[in-house]
C-alpha cells in the first residue's frame, strides 16, 4: 500500500489507532501505538523512541531511536476494537537519527543479506510450518503445564479440543492477509500446526512475527495460554518450525535442474552443502532457548544430526519430492522460538557461503540415522547438532561468516545474552537434582 492508500484506509475503515510494530534482538514484539491523526508523522519516519530500553539494542548515552513504518506491513487487527474504532497494525525499521539504518535492528540485519543474494541474482523464498501448544492458562501462569487432550497427528474434535480456538485463529489469520495452506492438531497433546504459504524472506519473518502474536492473542480469549516453548511436556515430541526454501532468478527456481537424475541444481547442492558446513552455529540462532536443546534429542521426530536425504525425516534437511517450481529443501531443526529475522538472516548466508564457494554436499542418507550406531556415524562423517546452548555458543563463536551476518552490533549482544541465559540456568538446582539426591547424599 502507498501511504495514500494507508490514509484513506484510516479514513473509510474507521481507524482509530496504529500499532508500530518491531522486533528486539531475541525476537520480541515490540511496539507503541499512536493515534490515527499521527499517521503523517510516522509514514515520514519522525517518531522517536528509547532504544535504551530495549533488548540488545543501544546504551543509555546514545538512546534516541527512529520508527520508519514500512507500507506494505499494513493490516487491520480483527481483533481489536475500541467504541467502534478500529486499530491497524505496520511493521517498522529502526534508524539511527543521522538517518542510517540501525545495525541492532534484526529486520536490517535480514534485509542486508537478502541484498547480497540479490546481488548475486536470487530472491530466498520461504515457507515456514510452525508448532505450539495450548495449555490451561490459569496453570500455566503458575508454571504449570495442563494439557486440553490426549489427541494426536491429525486428530479432530471432540478429541482434539484445540480445534475451535485453531480454527478462529485460521480465519483471524485469513482476515489479516494470510493464505493458510493447513492447520491441524499435532503428534502431542494440545500440540497444533499452522502452515501459511511461501513468501519472501522478509515477508516471511514478518509474518511469522505476526502468526505468533495472533496465536497467543486468540488463545488469551479463549482463557488459554499458547507457547512456542520448543520442548515444555517431558516424554512428548517437541514444537519445531520447519522452514521450506528455494531460491529464485526471476521466476525460474534455481533449484531445479530437469537435466539432473534427482532434477536438483548444483545451486540447490551448493546451498545444501553451506547450510551443512555452518549448521553448529546456525543452531544458536535457529534454536536460541536452553530448553531447545531438550527438543533436539534422538525418539522425537527433531533432527539431530548433520545430513541430508531425500526421504527420511532423521536428518536436519530433507528433500520434497515436488520438483519444477516447487523444488525446495526444508531444514527440519529450527523451533519457533528463535527471531525469524536472524534465523533467516543466518541460514541465508550459510546458503549463500555454500554456492560461492562451490561447495559439494556429503552423500544423501537414506537409513534412519536415529537406528546408527556411534561408529556407523562416523563412518559415514554424520556430524551431530550441538547438545546445549553452551555448546551452540561456541560453535558460533568460531564461525566468522555466520557473525558477519548477524554484524558485530547484534552478534555481541546476542551472545551476551545468551551466555548469561546459561550461567542462569546451570547454576539452578531443579526439581529433579533434589529428587534424585537429596535423600541419597
Amino acid at each position: 500500500m502507498s501511504p495514500g492508500d494507508i490514509k484513506a484506509a484510516i479514513r473509510d475503515m474507521n481507524i482509530g489507532t496504529i500499532s508500530l510494530q518491531f522486533t528486539d534482538i531475541l525476537g520480541t514484539v515490540k511496539h507503541v501505538e499512536i493515534p490515527a491523526s499521527q499517521i503523517d508523522k510516522a509514514l515520514a519516519g519522525e517518531l522517536m523512541f528509547d532504544g535504551s530500553s530495549i533488548e540488545g539494542f543501544v546504551r543509555i548515552e546514545e538512546s534516541d531511536m527512529y520508527l520508519r513504518p514500512d507500507p506494505a506491513t499494513f493490516v487491520i487487527l480483527p481483533w481489536k476494537t475500541r467504541e467502534g474504532r478500529r486499530t491497524a497494525r505496520l511493521i517498522c525499521d529502526v534508524y539511527n537519527p543521522d538517518g542510517t539504518p540501525f545495525e541492532g535492528d534484526p529486520r536490517y540485519v535480514l534485509k542486508r543479506v537478502v541484498a547480497e543474494a540479490a546481488e548475486m541474482g536470487y530472491v530466498m523464498n520461504v515457507g515456514p510450518e510452525p508448532e505450539f501448544f495450548l495449555f490451561e492458562r490459569a496453570s500455566a501462569e503458575q508454571g504449570r503445564t495442563v494439557t486440553l487432550d490426549h489427541a494426536g497427528y491429525f486428530d479432530l474434535a471432540p478429541v482434539d479440543k484445540g480445534e475451535e480456538v485453531r480454527a478462529e485463529i485460521v480465519l483471524t489469520l485469513q482476515e489479516m492477509g494470510f493464505e493458510i495452506e493447513a492447520a491441524h492438531h499435532e503428534v502431542a497433546p494440545s500440540q497444533h500446526e499452522i502452515d501459511f504459504k511461501y513468501a519472501d524472506a522478509v515477508t516471511t519473518a514478518d509474518n511469522i512475527a505476526t502468526f505468533r502474536s495472533v496465536v497467543r492473542t486468540i488463545a488469551l480469549q479463549h482463557g488459554l495460554h499458547a507457547t512456542f516453548m520448543p520442548k515444555p511436556l517431558f516424554g512428548e515430541n517437541g514444537s519445531g518450525m520447519h522452514l521450506h526454501q528455494s531460491l529464485f532468478r526471476g521466476d525460474q527456481n534455481a533449484f531445479y535442474d530437469p537435466n539432473t537424475p534427482d532434477r536438483l541444481s548444483d545451486v540447490c547442492k551448493q546451498y545444501i552443502a553451506g547450510i551443512m558446513e555452518h549448521a553448529r552455529a546456525i543452531t544458536a540462532v535457529t534454536n536460541p532457548l536452553v530448553n531447545s536443546y531438550k527438543r533436539l534429542v534422538p525418539g522425537y521426530e527433531a533432527p539431530v544430526y548433520v545430513a541430508w536425504s531425500y526421504r527420511n525425516r532423521s536428518p536436519m534437511i530433507r528433500i520434497p519430492a515436488k520438483r519444477g517450481l516447487s523444488t525446495r529443501i526444508e531444514l527440519r531443526s529450527p523451533d519457533p522460538a528463535c527471531n525469524p529475522y536472524l534465523a533467516l538472516a543466518v541460514i541465508l548466508k550459510a546458503g549463500l557461503d555454500g554456492i560461492k564457494r562451490h561447495l559439494t554436499p556429503p552423500d544423501p542418507v537414506e537409513g534412519n540415522i536415529y537406528h546408527m550406531s556411534e561408529a556407523e556415524r562416523e563412518e559415514l562423517g554424520i556430524a551431530s547438532l550441538p547438545g546445549s546452548l553452551a555448546e551452540a555458543i561456541r560453535a558460533l563463536e568460531q564461525d566468522p561468516l555466520i557473525l558477519e551476518a548477524l554484524g558485530s552490533h547484534v552478534a555481541s549482544r546476542y551472545l551476551e545474552a545468551k551466555k548469561i541465559e546459561w550461567d542462569v540456568y546451570r547454576t539452578q538446582i531443579s526439581p529433579w537434582e533434589l529428587q534424585e539426591y537429596l535423600a541419597k547424599y
